[in-house]
C-alpha cells in the first residue's frame, strides 16, 4: 500500500485507510468476530490507519476494534478516535466529558495512548464552545502525553474556514466532499497546506449516493443527487465493473489528498478496496461517469447550524 506524510504529524498513512464505523452495525448487523477479521484484513492489506468514535454504534464500534486490536503490537498501527459526539443528537464538548470521554476509549480500545484526537461533528455546537473550552482540552491532553495529534472533523467547509485559522490544529476529517460527485474540497486545500494541517477524507462513496442498491433512507441529500449517482452507478455495473472500485482509485490517485477513509464489515470488500488502489483507472470510463455527475457536482446537504450553512440556503432561494 502506497502511503503519504499526514501533514505536520509527521505519520505516515496509507492512501487507503480503514473507517471503523462499520464494526459499531451502522450499516447492517455484524457479530464481533466478524468485525475482528475484518481488521485484521485491513491491517494485512496494508490499511494500518484505523478511525473510530464512541458515536459508531454507540461504543460497539470502539469495543469491536479493541478486541481486534489488542493482540497487534501498538507500533504497527495508526489509531484516531473523537469525543464530543454520543448519539443522534448528543453532543458534549466540555471540559470533563472530553477527559472522561478519551479515557473511556482507551478502555475500549486497549490503548494507552490516541495517536489522533477529533472533535467530532463540531458545526453542531458554537464556535466559542470548541475554541474557548474544547480544543484547549485537546491541547491539554496532547501535553499530556495521553494523545499525540488533535484536530476537527465535521460535514460544511465554511465549519473549517471559520474555526482552523483560530487553533493549531494538526489535522482534520472531511467526508463527502471528494468522491467522483463532489470535489469541493479542494477549494480548502490552500489553507491546509499553508498550515500544515494534516487531511484525512472519507466517503467516497459519499455516505452510499454511488451505488447501484439506491441510497439509504436517511441519506439527507436531494433527490435529484441521489438519482444522479445511481445513474453513474449503473452506468459502471452496465461496463462489469463496481462504482465503488472508481471511486476509490479516483480519491486514492490525488497526491495532495494524503489518505482516504472507507468503512466496511466485509473482510472481501476490504481486500478488493485494498487491490484497487494498485490497478490503473480507467480513465475513458471516469470521463463518462464525470459527465454523467457534472449537473449535481459540488451539490452538497446542510449540517448543523445556520452560520455553516449559509451558502446552501442563499442558494435554494435563487433557484426559487
Amino acid at each position: 500500500m502506497k502511503k503519504r506524510i499526514l501533514g505536520k504529524t509527521g505519520l505516515e498513512v496509507p492512501v487507503l485507510s480503514f473507517g471503523a464505523s462499520s464494526l459499531g452495525s451502522v450499516f447492517r448487523d455484524i457479530d464481533r468476530e466478524e468485525g475482528i477479521r475484518t481488521v485484521h484484513a485491513a491491517l494485512d492489506a496494508g490499511m494500518n490507519y484505523i478511525d473510530v468514535s464512541p458515536y459508531y454504534g454507540l461504543t460497539k464500534a470502539e469495543a469491536v476494534l479493541g478486541e481486534a486490536i489488542r493482540s497487534q503490537p501498538r507500533s504497527s498501527f495508526i489509531l484516531s478516535t473523537k469525543a464530543g459526539r454520543y448519539g443522534e443528537n448528543e453532543f458534549d464538548f466540555s471540559r470533563k466529558r472530553i477527559q472522561e470521554s478519551v479515557q473511556e476509549s482507551l478502555n475500549r480500545l486497549h490503548t494507552d495512548y490516541i495517536d489522533i484526537l477529533f472533535l467530532h461533528d463540531i458545526e453542531f455546537v458554537p464556535a466559542e464552545v470548541i475554541l474557548e473550552e474544547a480544543y484547549p482540552t485537546l491541547l491539554r491532553l496532547k501535553e499530556q502525553g495521553v494523545i499525540r495529534h488533535a484536530g476537527i472533523c465535521g460535514l460544511p467547509l465554511p465549519m473549517f474556514e471559520k474555526v482552523l485559522p483560530q487553533i493549531d490544529a494538526d489535522a482534520i476529517i472531511s467526508y463527502c466532499h471528494y468522491a467522483l460527485n463532489d470535489t469541493s474540497l479542494l477549494s480548502l486545500l490552500p489553507l491546509l497546506e499553508k498550515e500544515g494541517i494534516g487531511l484525512v477524507n472519507a466517503s467516497p462513496l459519499s455516505m452510499g449516493l454511488l451505488s447501484t442498491r439506491g441510497t439509504p433512507a436517511w441519506h439527507p441529500a436531494e433527490e435529484r443527487i441521489k438519482r444522479a449517482c445511481l445513474k453513474a452507478a449503473q452506468f459502471c455495473a452496465e461496463q462489469g465493473t463496481d462504482i465503488a472500485k472508481l471511486a476509490v482509485q479516483y480519491a486514492t490517485a490525488n497526491e495532495q489528498i494524503p489518505t482516504t477513509l472507507v468503512s466496511s464489515a466485509s473482510e472481501l470488500n476490504i481486500r478488493n478496496n485494498a487491490a484497487w488502489v494498485d490497478e490503473p483507472l480507467d480513465e475513458e470510463m471516469l470521463a463518462e461517469v464525470l459527465r454523467i455527475l457534472a449537473p449535481i457536482h459540488n451539490e452538497t446537504w446542510s449540517s448543523g447550524r445556520p452560520e455553516y450553512n449559509e451558502q446552501l440556503q442563499n442558494a435554494s432561494k435563487e433557484e426559487q
